[in-house]
């Protein structure tokens, strides 16, 4: 029998989220879905992805703050993590296609740290990006991601995986 799949989720899962599918007042389901499979064990995100969400001062920081499960934001102060995501920076810094500035922010944002940490753990990485071979101004997530042989989904392949669905039940009468 096959491992069971568990998944990182990106900064861009919940902001994306929020901001243009589902956001906290039209779409309740989705976040009650995202704290039950956290809940189980099948998905969860790191610790610099929570201090990123904890910058934003909205709604979205306070559901990180008040709902997911204690160990949500996993931490990255791990060995494997740190060889994983040193990898991932050689490789970024490698490649001449991405800009100066672009590898900088790279080094200095959640990525890179997410990236490892579905690396050494042999997560699922779930975001919102697509890969790019041409950008220059940014390095996206799925490019490393397929240098690495790192697997990732979007929002939607999650959802379907984890069987689900944001229902609408019509009012009496």
């Amino acid at each position: 029998m096959a491992a069971e799949r568990k998944y990182v989720l990106d900064t861009n899962v919940f902001v994306q989220s929020k901001r243009r599918y589902y956001p906290f007042d039209l779409c309740p389901g989705f976040w009650d879905a995202l704290v039950w499979h956290a809940e189980s064990g099948k998905l969860g995100s790191i610790d610099r992805v929570g201090t990123e969400l904890g910058r934003g001062g909205d709604e979205l920081t306070t559901w990180a703050a008040t709902q997911v499960p204690d160990g949500f934001f996993a931490s990255t102060d791990d060995a494997a993590v740190a060889a994983a995501f040193g990898e991932a920076m050689t490789w970024v810094q490698a490649q001449a296609q991405f800009l100066p500035e672009a590898k900088a922010e790279f080094a200095g944002v959640a990525d890179g740290w997410l990236i490892a940490y579905a690396k050494a753990k042999g997560l699922v990485l779930v975001t919102l990006e697509q890969p790019d071979p041409a950008i220059r101004k940014k390095v996206p997530i799925p490019n490393v991601c397929d240098a690495l042989g790192i697997e990732y989904i979007t929002t939607f392949q999650l959802l379907r995986e984890l069987g689900a669905q944001l229902n609408w039940t019509r009012p009496p009468g």
